[in-house]
């Protein structure tokens, strides 16, 4: 019942919420990105959905236009050089993030689900998981999320290829991730990530998901960072 009726109704209801009291905050922050960097302020990329249907994620810009032809494409790494002036602040407090708000009004998306993912990105993932990861709408956060919330740091770190060693790794634990959410997808289960996702942001170095949640698949030893 929850599933797929009432996590419907609060995503739509909160995010016009959010929407309304968050919209003072977006004016400076376009006025900021129309000045500075290549002005743009808005950054639409297609992504792999619900049941597997496409749609454009709306996002504040904080790379330059042409950065998925350039260096490591569709992966970040850590300082990265393709950031625009106001593109670190943006990601680090994930303020980037808010024009997905217009995502979930829409449909398109939720405010917990596994985070959706570019098409190349999304082959990158076992088959077995491309096939489950999209059985409920995408997330403006999820478990992936905040147990990746420094996969730049890992991703710069990685030896070799750093599109393989995503490919090899990352995915492959973000779908255990993502099918231990889809097992516990419940009101109380959201709501543990929401707060997850703020303590994360406010403090990143933390662990705390894996002291309150006792069962989470256990990280491979490649993901563990030095």
């Amino acid at each position: 019942m929850y599933k797929n009726f009432f996590k419907r109704i609060l995503d739509f209801l909160l995010a016009l919420f959010g929407f309304i009291i968050l919209f003072p905050l977006l004016i400076p922050i376009s006025i900021l990105l129309r000045l500075t960097g290549e002005g743009e302020i808005f950054y639409l990329q297609k992504r792999v959905g619900y049941k597997n249907r496409y749609f454009k994620i709306w996002k504040f810009a904080t790379m330059l236009k042409n950065s998925p032809n350039i260096g490591t494409g569709s992966l970040t790494i850590r300082n990265d050089p393709r950031l625009i002036p106001m593109g670190r602040f943006l990601r680090k407090t994930k303020i980037n993030e808010v024009p997905q708000i217009l995502n979930i009004l829409k449909g398109e998306m939720s405010f917990v689900g596994p985070r959706p993912q570019p098409e190349g990105d999304f082959l990158k993932f076992p088959v077995d998981v491309q096939e489950r990861i999209c059985n409920i709408r995408p997330g403006l956060t999820g478990i992936a999320s905040i147990v990746f919330r420094d996969e730049e740091k890992l991703i710069s770190q990685a030896v070799g290829d750093k599109h393989e060693f995503y490919k090899m790794y990352i995915a492959p634990y973000k779908g255990k991730l993502e099918d231990w959410y889809q097992q516990h997808l419940s009101f109380s289960t959201d709501f543990l990530l929401i707060l997850l996702t703020i303590w994360t942001v406010m403090a990143p170095n933390n662990d705390l998901i894996f002291r309150l949640i006792k069962d989470l698949p256990e990280k491979p030893e490649q993901l563990l960072l030095n």
